[in-house]
């Protein structure tokens, strides 16, 4: 008997009519791969990009016939949850994922519910990939999480060098929400703003997520009369309104961030106001882009209505856990395989140009290698969308 397989998708699923047409009648069993992650509220751009990102490529890849690991081939199915951004709600998400048999989960997308899931990860033998910073979640004796991004404390001493270098920038403050994510990352951007010879004029202010009237909050930071603003792990909602709050107020200098953002977003809240914001973008250039990623972008696009350019590094995540599992399909249901494979794996990059090679990285940062190696790619927002301000990579 066929049965038909359909990928799992959301109410954010804008293409449903579309994602059915890949969901073509299949004998091949189901491979799930599991995301929990943030998609509602301030920060749901982020957990959004991840959760199309695989539903486009698993799509693709179904449509191609599935994935051939060892001597079977599977349809991907990716399986999704909406943290909200609750720490609570992430390890129910991780434990739904261990009830339903999934080995390999992409997220969650902030420090408190990447921290929160471990237990249950390594109690259920989940590998999961986080977009957050903490090192001792990529440390010994840690080893299920593998960070899918570029950190903070890598991607914010090349952002403060370069203007350093190329704008004359001598002195950093810096602003962040009352949380723990953006609190972590602004000690971390203060300690690299200062080993780099910054001055350091106000690293002290912080603001509630649910300010409105942010003139109060950036008024004594522009006052202290910084060449750079760093918005430190500021939301893609929060960060359209500080940008206006700041150039009302008549800061002229640089803004930046660590953290990636939506294009639509800082159009819609800020405008010609948000030219020249400088945030961290999705591991691809028009330069490094294959003609794999430019379909997928295509793809992506055709299936939501829109794209964002996050997605450059979020496609990564899933293309890492299909290609370690053909690397080695014990892996399958053995975690311990996948880890034991991570050392020495290597395949070709099918987003980016020439000989490039999908590994893991990390040892620098982490004693082990448990960050997969995606470009650094920093942007510059210019009338509506991202422009390359300049390409590194991570050890």
């Amino acid at each position: 008997m066929k049965r038909r397989h359909f990928l799992a998708t959301t109410g954010l699923t804008l293409g449903l009519a579309l994602t059915t047409s890949a969901a073509a009648w299949a004998e091949n069993p189901v491979l799930k791969i599991g995301f929990v992650g943030v998609t509602s509220g301030p920060a749901a751009a982020w957990g959004i990009s991840n959760q199309r990102s695989m539903e486009t490529r698993a799509a693709w890849l179904n449509e191609l016939g599935g994935v051939t690991i060892g001597d079977t081939t599977y349809d991907v199915e990716i399986v999704p949850f909406d943290d909200q951004k609750d720490p609570k709600r992430a390890i129910a998400g991780m434990e739904k994922m261990a009830q339903d048999g999934v080995h390999y989960v992409v997220g969650p997308n902030v420090d408190d519910g990447a921290a929160a899931v471990r237990p249950v990860a390594e109690q259920n033998g989940i590998m999961y990939f986080p977009y957050a910073f903490p090192k001792e979640l990529y440390t010994p004796p840690a080893s299920n999480a593998i960070l899918g991004m570029v950190a903070n404390y890598q991607s914010g001493p090349a952002i403060y060098k370069h203007l350093m270098d190329n704008s004359g920038v001598k002195k950093v403050a810096f602003v962040a929400a009352n949380e723990s994510d953006p609190l972590s990352q602004r000690d971390g951007g203060v300690e690299a703003a200062k080993a780099l010879g910054l001055e350091v004029v106000s690293d002290s202010v912080t603001y509630q997520v649910d300010t409105t009237d942010f003139t109060p909050v950036l008024l004594p930071v522009i006052q202290s009369a910084p060449d750079l603003l760093v918005l430190s792990g500021v939301s893609p909602a929060n960060a359209p309104q500080l940008i206006r709050s700041a150039r009302e107020l008549g800061y002229t200098g640089l803004i930046s961030t660590e953290t990636a953002q939506d294009a639509t977003v800082l159009t819609e809240g800020a405008g010609e106001l948000a030219n020249g914001f400088i945030s961290v973008g999705g591991a691809s250039t028009p330069e490094l882009a294959s003609d794999a990623m430019r379909e997928f972008v295509d793809r992506y696009t055709k299936m939501f209505g829109e794209y964002n350019d996050e997605s450059n590094t979020k496609v990564y995540a899933l293309e890492y856990i299909l290609e370690t599992l053909k690397a080695n399909p014990a892996a399958i249901d053995d975690v311990e395989a996948f880890k034991s494979t991570m050392d020495t794996f290597e395949a070709p990059n099918p987003f980016m140009v020439g000989d490039a090679k999908l590994t893991y990285v990390g040892s620098t940062s982490f004693g082990q290698k448990r960050q997969v190696s995606v470009p650094l790619v920093v942007n510059e927002f210019r009338d509506g969308k991202f422009e390359t301000l300049f390409v590194a990579q991570v050890d």
